[in-house]
């Protein structure tokens, strides 16, 4: 495959796009962790309301 005189543009540009790509995989996958385990420690935590119903 010729890719011509801007071979190296074109690589670079998709090698930055596969980079930024897998980062925002890896920062999803991280991100989903962390709620999972902010969900489980609120699921533990006893519901406590004042007189007006709001939650602490």
């Amino acid at each position: 495959m010729d890719l011509g005189p801007h071979a190296a543009f074109i690589l670079g540009a998709y090698g930055f796009t596969a980079l930024v790509i897998a980062g925002l995989v890896a920062h999803a996958i991280l991100d989903r962790r962390a709620q999972e385990r902010a969900l489980a420690r609120l699921a533990q935590e006893p519901h406590r309301h004042d007189a007006k119903g709001s939650r602490r």
